[in-house]
């Protein structure tokens, strides 16, 4: 085999051992890195209500700088304050009728005429498993405490980001030298700013007009804990197809479990009014409002949720779609990497770099 045949083979090693170290660090380093990139997460947010902010019209008069960034983090201390101390207090008083619930499922599941046939491992196991309500209620609550155990950390992390943000531009220049590789790599950091916030701007809209409208469906259908449900179907909407499966079927199986009479009826209209729900606002108006800036293969962010998923967990499959999101850009602005950005599309066309310049965003 020849040196230029042999040359490709090594790069290709090369480039499946740096990613397979990179995912063995992520993994082993998850108490160093996560910390940081959530505090990165709040930082993006920040800066984006912000500029919100700053665009409030008041005349011939603007709102000060420090202003719409002390604005901002009050709103989003406030924001995070009342979810945490909602969502711990919602699951103290669903772990308080956990047992009761539990029965009632267990009950249902051995009256159907079929269950007798299995045996008592295999397959009604995994039933069981899942009919336990107070692990999974555990397991939300130890993903809250690991969450405010480093909230420390994090808001360190952010308050930093903060003091520091005013010299990345001066950092930026300073690192890279080359005036026209600096123009490319702002032109890659709009680009990934500005898909970012059009994600997260319009997932957040269509994630609260979901869970709104799951919190009064499930109030008029007489569920337990309405509004735990429609917090979870909020939350579980950031993550892509799983999370709405799951807050789809998680109030379904609490209107069977809190009552033996019309159980299975209310389970059943739950089921087909928050499936209609997240159907429509899911696969029909938000693909409209996304259109074909974020041009993401579905198969490929399925991966990408497993794959972060058991890198970071429950936090991993929140910021999934993020970086894929950053990977897809930057792997498209270099000629070698984007046949891989292309295969990361859903239709193979992707935005390929312009040559002119584009102005850095503040």
């Amino acid at each position: 085999m020849s040196v230029r045949q042999q040359t490709p083979l090594v790069n290709f090693a090369l480039s499946a051992l740096i990613v397979a170290l990179s995912i063995y660090l992520l993994v082993v380093g998850q108490q160093l890195f996560l910390p940081l990139v959530i505090a990165i997460v709040f930082w993006f947010l920040i800066n984006f209500v912000a500029n919100l902010v700053a665009r409030i019209p008041l005349g011939r008069w603007h709102i000060p700088r420090p202003l719409c960034f002390l604005a901002a983090i009050l709103i989003w201390i406030t924001v995070v304050t009342v979810i945490v101390q909602f969502v711990s207090g919602s699951l103290n008083d669903l772990g308080s009728v956990a047992r009761v619930y539990e029965a009632n499922l267990r009950d249902y599941w051995q009256s159907l005429p079929f269950t007798a046939q299995f045996p008592a491992g295999g397959f009604t196991q995994v039933v069981t498993e899942w009919l336990d309500i107070s692990s999974m209620v555990t397991a939300l609550a130890l993903t809250f405490t690991g969450l405010a155990a480093d909230s420390i950390l994090i808001v360190i992390y952010v308050g930093f980001l903060l003091l520091e943000q005013g010299n990345f531009n001066n950092k930026l220049s300073a690192l890279i030298g080359d005036p026209a590789r600096e123009r490319r790599v702002r032109r890659i950091i709009n680009k990934v700013r500005g898909d970012i916030q059009k994600y997260m701007t319009i997932k957040m809209l269509t994630s609260a007009i979901t869970g709104t409208l799951g919190y009064v469906i499930l109030r008029l259908l007489g569920v337990n804990f309405p509004e735990v449900w429609g917090t979870l179907i909020f939350l579980l909407n950031f993550i892509p197809t799983v999370g709405s499966i799951i807050a789809t079927i998680f109030p379904a199986m609490i209107a069977l479990a809190q009552s033996t009479d019309d159980g299975l009826y209310l389970a059943l209209l739950v089921l087909m009014m928050i499936g209609a729900l997240q159907v429509t606002i899911g696969n029909i108006i938000e693909p409209r409002l996304m259109g074909t800036s974020l041009n993401l293969s579905p198969v490929v962010i399925l991966f990408n949720l497993a794959l972060w998923g058991y890198i970071w967990g429950v936090a991993g499959m929140f910021l999934c779609v993020p970086f894929l999101i950053i990977t897809t850009i930057v792997l498209s602005h270099f000629p070698k990497t984007r046949p891989i950005a292309i295969l990361l599309s859903s239709n193979g066309q992707i935005d390929l770099p312009v040559d002119q310049d584009t102005p850095a965003q503040s």
